[in-house]
C-alpha cells in the first residue's frame, strides 16, 4: 500500500508540483489548499506523514500543528514544515512545537524524499507507537487473547527464583501467590493476584531473572503471554505500556510499604494488616465482615513470622471477638477494627 503524504500548500505550483513528484515516487499524495482544509484532510484521511507551508491565510502552518497536536487521531503524524522563511527564530519555533523536520524552499526532489523517508525510519525505530485512544480495553483483550490458557490446580508452582522468564501471566480465575524462600526452609509471600491480574513481569521488563517464585493458592486458570509479545505490544502500543508502568510503580511502593512493616509493626499488628490485605484481595464486594480462606502457612508468610505465632495471634483475636474460625475458613468480624489496630 503507497504511504499517504498530505501537502498543505497556498501555492498552487508548489502544492501540485509536490504532488506530481511524490506520486511518481510511489506515494499517494493528497492535497489542501490552506490550513482549514489541511486539518479536515487530516482527520479524514490519517496521512503517513504531513507536508505543511506556515504562512498561510486564514490558518498558519503553527496553527495547523497546534489543532493536530491536540487530538490522538493525529498527533502521531511525522510533521515537516516546509516555508520560504528560513530565520532560525521561525525554525526554532516549529521545533519547539513538536515539528518534526523543516524544509525551506526551493528544495529539490531529494532533500524532499531525504527528508520524509527519515521520518519513516524514525517511525518505525520506535516502534510505530500508537496513540491514546477510547479503546485502550479493546487493545489490553486483544494483548491477552496473544497468550495461551491453563489450568493448573491449587498449590502447584508456576515459576521458580532465578529462571529466565520466558512470559508474563495474567490470572483469568483463581488465586496466585508471589514468594520467597530462604535457606532454612521459611517464607515471605510478595504479592497477591486474581481474577484479572497480571504478575511475572518485572523480570522480563528490567531483564532479570525472576527474583521470587509464584504458585497457585487454588485451582486457577491463568494465560501465558509469550516475552516477545508482550515487548511487541509494550513497544507499539500506547495503553499497554501505561498498564505496565502503573502496575510496575504500584509494585514498588507496595514492596516498600512492606519492607517498612517488617521493620517497624508489631507481629500483632503485621497479622492484622495481613488478614485486611486478603480480605481486600480476594474478597472485593465485602462489607465490613467476611470469610476468607487461606492456611495457616500462607499466612504466615505474608507476615514473615512462624505459623505457630501466626496461630496464638489468630487465638487472641478469635479472643477480642474480632474473628472466628470455621475450619480452614477464617470469618473477619470487623475488617474496620482490624486495619485500625495500632500494636
Amino acid at each position: 500500500m503507497n504511504r499517504k503524504v498530505l501537502i498543505i500548500e497556498d501555492n498552487d505550483d508548489i502544492r501540485e508540483g509536490t504532488a506530481e513528484v511524490l506520486e511518481l515516487a510511489g506515494y499517494h499524495p493528497i492535497t489542501a489548499k490552506h490550513g482549514k482544509v489541511g486539518v479536515e484532510m487530516a482527520l479524514l484521511h490519517q496521512p503517513d506523514i504531513i507536508l505543511c507551508d506556515i504562512m498561510m491565510p486564514e490558518l498558519d502552518g503553527y496553527g495547523v500543528l497546534y489543532l493536530l497536536g491536540k487530538n490522538t487521531k493525529t498527533a502521531h503524524i511525522p510533521f515537516i514544515f516546509i516555508t520560504a522563511k528560513s530565520e532560525r527564530a521561525d525554525m526554532r519555533k516549529g521545533m519547539e512545537m513538536g515539528a518534526d523536520d523543516y524544509l525551506t524552499k526551493p528544495f529539490d526532489d531529494i532533500e524532499l524524499f531525504k527528508a520524509i523517508e527519515s521520518r519513516f525510519k524514525k517511525k518505525q525505530q520506535s516502534g510505530n507507537f500508537t496513540p491514546e485512544t477510547g479503546n485502550n480495553q479493546v487493545i489490553i483483550d486483544e494483548f491477552i487473547k496473544k497468550g495461551k490458557s491453563k489450568s493448573i490446580a491449587g498449590k502447584q508452582v508456576i515459576y521458580v527464583e532465578e529462571d529466565e522468564p520466558s512470559h508474563i501471566y495474567y490470572v483469568v480465575k483463581g488465586q496466585i501467590k508471589t514468594y520467597k524462600r530462604f535457606k532454612d526452609g521459611r517464607e515471605l509471600s510478595s504479592a497477591l493476584y486474581n481474577d484479572g491480574d497480571f504478575f511475572g513481569y518485572e523480570a522480563l521488563c528490567n531483564s532479570e531473572f525472576y527474583a521470587d517464585n509464584a504458585a497457585t493458592l487454588i485451582d486457577s486458570e491463568i494465560v501465558q503471554i509469550h516475552k516477545s509479545d508482550f515487548m511487541e505490544y509494550l513497544l507499539s502500543h500506547q495503553a499497554i505500556s501505561k498498564l505496565f508502568i502503573s502496575l510496575l510503580s504500584g509494585s514498588v511502593r507496595d514492596k516498600g510499604k512492606q519492607m517498612l512493616q517488617l521493620a517497624y509493626s508489631s507481629v500483632r499488628k503485621r497479622v492484622a494488616n495481613a488478614l485486611v490485605q486478603v480480605a481486600d484481595k480476594f474478597e472485593k464486594n465485602a462489607s465490613d465482615s467476611c470469610t476468607i480462606k487461606i492456611s495457616r502457612d500462607d499466612l504466615a508468610a505474608l507476615v514473615g513470622t512462624a505459623s505457630e505465632t501466626v496461630s496464638r495471634m489468630l487465638a487472641d483475636f478469635k479472643d477480642e471477638k474480632l474473628i472466628d474460625k470455621t475450619g480452614n475458613a477464617i470469618n473477619i468480624l470487623s475488617i474496620e477494627k482490624l486495619r485500625n489496630i495500632k500494636h
